[in-house]
């Protein structure tokens, strides 16, 4: 007589158990969250498609181009594929944990960006212009308040509409800390209404204020006094606020009789104010690699940043014109010298 056969159950038990290990291997690998990000070349994305002046000159042979520097939330296969890749980054997850939230701080400084380029390109051009106020909204939040949204845009407090950060200022210095307000959001579309209660915090500059304890931000339109000198924008998803300076370049040639581009392939970044001066940003080195990609032959940088790029192309040993400035005049002038392109 031969005894119980045992293989059977104990190989049952080993294909459930590899499956399992499978099953948590795939997990860790591609689902479980990491707190890093990886940053990588993005794009160099041509502005005129994106950039149109009511009654303005057309005329570009070449092009001005912005450049954008990739951002993906890990997950851990991309994290081990980072280390075989020397033009991608890894770096810390943005303090918003919210990945909708970041994405509309991000389109907020776009938009504050493209308010300045139009403001930096009518007082170029000496056109005269007015700062009207479009909305509020919220940039970001602190952890676990439910009630307010990243990207939520304020339409009325206690009945009284708001459009503009003044207004709602207004309203809230005739409250105190733990007062309940009726609010009444725009989000993605639909009205939300909240009762919230307000609360004492501190704002940047130490000085104790009532209000929501969140990030808030105003949009404004800059409006020329000529509607013939309007400037209208397409739609995009990029966002931050480092695309100021090639937006200005590209409104700036419209406004203006002439072709500034000559026939090149320009691209650049930094951020620009109302003055014309050019500010520094993050992630050159990986921008400078997506302008080579788009076959870019002048790169305008912010003067603190050129170094960084410089190193970058060097490694790269790229063809690139490399031209540090610090205000729009620095890069009209560059651009004034170039001959027109056979």
């Amino acid at each position: 007589m031969s005894g119980p056969n045992l293989r059977q159950p104990l190989s049952s038990k080993r294909s459930w158990l590899y499956l399992v290990c499978f099953i948590i291997f795939v997990y860790v690998l591609v689902y479980m969250p990491t707190p890093y990000v990886i940053n990588a070349p993005g794009s160099a994305d041509e502005l005129k498609p994106m950039v149109t002046v009511s009654g303005g000159d057309p005329t570009e042979k070449g092009t001005f181009m912005m450049t954008t520097v990739a951002v993906s939330y890990a997950n851990m296969a991309m994290l081990i594929g980072s280390v075989f890749d020397d033009n991608e980054e890894i770096g810390p997850k943005p303090a918003q944990s919210d990945r909708k939230e970041y994405e509309a701080e991000q389109l907020y400084y776009m938009n504050s960006s493209q308010s300045s380029a139009v403001a930096a390109a009518y007082h170029q051009a000496g056109i005269a212009y007015s700062i009207e106020p479009q909305y509020v909204f919220v940039i970001n939040v602190p952890e676990g308040n439910t009630q307010i949204h990243g990207g939520d845009r304020f339409v009325t407090l206690d009945g009284q509409p708001i459009d503009s950060f003044e207004q709602l200022e207004k309203l809230l210095n005739r409250k105190k800390a733990g007062d309940t307000v009726n609010v009444a959001f725009d989000r993605a579309g639909t009205t939300v209404k909240q009762q919230i209660t307000l609360r004492s915090f501190k704002d940047a500059s130490g000085k104790s204020r009532v209000g929501f304890g969140v990030s808030i931000g105003e949009v404004q339109k800059v409006a020329p006094t000529n509607p013939a000198h309007e400037v209208h924008f397409a739609s995009t998803s990029i966002g931050g606020p480092s695309a100021g300076l090639m937006f200005t370049l590209e409104i700036y040639n419209q406004l203006t009789k002439g072709d500034l581009t000559k026939g090149y392939r320009i691209a650049g970044t930094g951020t620009i104010d109302v003055k014309g001066n050019v500010g520094i940003i993050g992630g050159v080195q990986h921008k400078v690699v997506a302008a080579q990609a788009k076959g870019a032959e002048m790169f305008f940088v912010p003067q603190g940043n050129y170094a960084e790029a410089q190193k970058q192309l060097q490694k790269m040993h790229s063809t690139i014109k490399l031209i540090p400035v610090s205000t729009l005049d620095d890069a009209l002038q560059e651009l004034n010298k170039l001959p027109v392109k056979s």
